[in-house]
């Protein structure tokens, strides 16, 4: 389907890539990895066009078309609804239905037979391309990343950069290109979105290549992994774990060669040095000059890991509890975030406070430093000093400074040694330190920033989403750091290798309530899975949650009686509900068939009246099954003070 050969891309006098070459397949789901700078999202742009290559061809197939999800699209905006954008992926369906709408208002107003052939033949050719089931579609894709059914009719100006990726993202699925390339499109995903996109993804009938430095991601997702490194593009069939694996084994057998060679050629150097003066040897001597300058040399192994070595270390022990929060309420205007909920952080607790976006992760991240104005009461426990990490931290970096210089500004009192071994864990070493903060890259500042957190005596981390922007190396030294921490923090990410890396402890907020797993997300993620499986095949039974809320509750004694009373009722509703459920469902797909018919699809009026009861069939399910859900967590919550 698309071929590179022999590519080489300069930067100034730098190769990015130099005869370099790869294929890629029609249903091939690639992995594009390698350190930040060696050109990963540079290839992408060579690919869809954007850039020339300096010397090399890439070739594509007559019918290959390419989509490309980019940071560029951050700045788009305009008038139309997310639905409208959207829908651009059927351009050419779109333009039909515009057609057909204006013929039959011609119709109706004069009847001519040329225009009722024209108009069969459109018609025709829309149901041939879908096009009754495409709006439904792309409903689907976008609730599917996110978004939820009341903004789908909202202009697409007025959501933030993540949102508005988000519906690039949903336009270029819905257009199914035969290569479909994502460069990090997990950045702007909250966890249920990412493991949307990644279902998604697996069944796509195209190619796929993402660039990405979420693991669990592109296990989940990619066949074959291509390793950007040494201007080349190296690719490992399998996924992002296999690839490890294989090239642990290719290196190790690559050292092994270049040991041996150099071996042997230390070996020919000693004889060609002995016996250079002697007649008798010159034209052994020769010989083995000859062969050394044949010899093809094996490249030594360079290793793309580092090891963090530096123990981060705090003066100040605090006490046992190190937050407090007790009857927290928080609400924008209408938009309820925590209501009445209480929650303590001990010392030790290594906590990720994961979810959806729009739960309030961010705000609870705020109101646990102090930083947000709440009802309730937050105390800080004894001797607790806090460090807070969050990316707009980024911009207070001072970019006039070096790099050695904004860290000995952070007040940690170390020595200048003392912080060249913290920036060496972080990829800063020799010269490096004396670079200004302003020619650094994304990754390399939130490096630094990092860095500075973690100097800063702090026994208390806060941070939210510290992972981006940063690449493989990075990600596993700021692990590494934070495995040998000795205090406590709270990170927000979506990052699940990370998260699973860390974390001792899962929060979440479920009911405006902070919710706790006591134990690593890989466990949390089992018993969530294996809860809402329970919900899903048993809607009536619902199960009690293993996590704990943790708020102030009732005596059980006195909570009995009453939540027995109040069972009863919602139970008969949630019944009633379900049934209500059914029946719109198949009203629902009556009105989608009825739709289809020529003759109301012929005709404007009937078909404007079908329209508008499938939309109202739309919204009254919606309202339904809204209704379920209130329900069922209320008796979720009786239920679990009944016990």
């Amino acid at each position: 389907m698309i071929s590179i050969t022999n590519l080489s891309y300069f930067i100034g006098g730098r190769a990015l890539y130099e005869n370099a070459s790869m294929f890629i397949k029609p249903k091939d789901k690639i992995g594009l990895i390698g350190l930040n700078g060696r050109g990963k999202s540079t290839l992408l742009k060579l690919i869809n066009g954007e850039l020339t290559p300096d010397t090399g061809s890439i070739s594509k197939s007559n019918d290959c078309t390419l989509g490309f999800l980019n940071q560029d699209l951050l700045s788009y905006q305009t008038d139309d609804s997310i639905l409208t954008v959207a829908m651009q992926a059927f351009r050419e369906v779109v333009d039909i239905e515009r057609d057909i709408e204006a013929l039959i208002y011609k119709l109706e107003k004069e009847y001519r037979e040329d225009w009722v052939e024209k108009l069969s033949k459109l018609q025709e050719k829309y149901d041939h391309l879908g096009g009754y089931g495409l709006q439904s579609k792309a409903e689907e894709v976008l609730e599917g990343i996110g978004f939820a059914t009341s903004d789908l009719h909202r202009p697409l100006k007025e959501f933030s950069g993540g949102w508005r990726m988000r519906v690039m993202l949903a336009k270029l699925l819905l257009e199914k290109p035969s290569l479909l390339m994502l460069d990090e499109p997990t950045n702007h995903l909250d966890l249920p979105s990412i493991e949307w996109v990644e279902n998604y993804l697996r069944s796509y009938e195209g190619a796929v290549m993402i660039v990405s430095h979420d693991r669990t991601f592109l296990d989940n997702v990619v066949t074959k992994i291509v390793d950007v490194t040494q201007q080349q593009l190296i690719s490992y069939e399998g996924n992002y774990s296999f690839y490890l694996e294989e090239k642990s084994l290719r290196e190790e057998i690559q050292q092994n060669a270049f040991e041996n060679q150099q071996q042997k050629i230390r070996q020919t150097e000693r004889f060609i040095e002995r016996f250079r003066a002697k007649a008798t040897k010159a034209r052994q001597v020769q010989s083995r000059v000859k062969a050394l300058d044949r010899m093809e040399r094996i490249d030594e192994v360079v290793q793309d890991t580092a090891a963090v070595n530096f123990k981060f270390t705090f003066n100040q022990q605090p006490g046992r509890y190190i937050v407090t929060l007790e009857d927290i309420s928080k609400a924008y205007s209408e938009l309820q975030i925590l209501k009445h909920t209480s929650a303590t952080i001990e010392r030790g607790d290594k906590i990720a406070l994961i979810g959806a976006n729009g739960k309030g992760k961010s705000t609870l991240l705020r109101i646990i430093s102090g930083n947000e104005p709440i009802e309730g009461k937050r105390t800080l426990g004894y001797n607790v000093i806090q460090g807070f990490f969050a990316q707009h931290q980024l911009e207070s970096l001072h970019v006039e400074n070096e790099i050695l210089d904004e860290l000995k500004q952070a007040g940690s009192g170390k020595t200048e040694q003392q912080l060249r071994n913290v920036l060496g864990c972080f990829l800063f070493s020799d010269e490096d330190v004396f670079k200004k903060i302003k020619v650094l890259s994304g990754g390399e500042k939130s490096r630094v920033a990092l860095a500075k957190t973690l100097i800063s005596e702090a026994n208390f981390l806060l941070l939210d989403e510290p992972t981006n922007h940063l690449d493989f190396i990075s990600e596993n030294i700021l692990i590494q750091a934070l495995q040998q921490y000795q205090g406590s923090f709270v990170v927000v990410s979506h990052n699940r290798h990370f998260i699973s890396q860390v974390a001792n402890k899962i929060w979440y907020i479920e009911d405006y309530q902070i919710k706790e797993y006591p134990g690593t997300y890989e466990e949390f993620d089992y018993w969530k899975k294996k809860r809402d499986a329970e919900l899903k095949t048993q809607p009536e039974k619902i199960t009690t949650s293993v996590t704990k809320t943790i708020t102030p509750s009732a005596p059980k004694e006195k909570s009995k009686p009453q939540n027995g009373q109040a069972l009863k009722p919602l139970q008969r509703e949630l019944e009633q509900t379900e049934k209500q459920i059914e029946l719109l469902t198949q009203e629902k797909t009556t009105l989608e068939e009825r739709m289809t018919l020529p003759e109301v699809f012929g005709h404007y009026e009937k078909l404007q009246e079908a329209q508008h009861a499938f939309d109202n069939v739309c919204l009254k399910l919606d309202e339904v099954n809204q209704r379920w859900e209130e329900l069922a967590e209320k008796i979720d919550e009786l239920e679990k003070g009944a016990t």
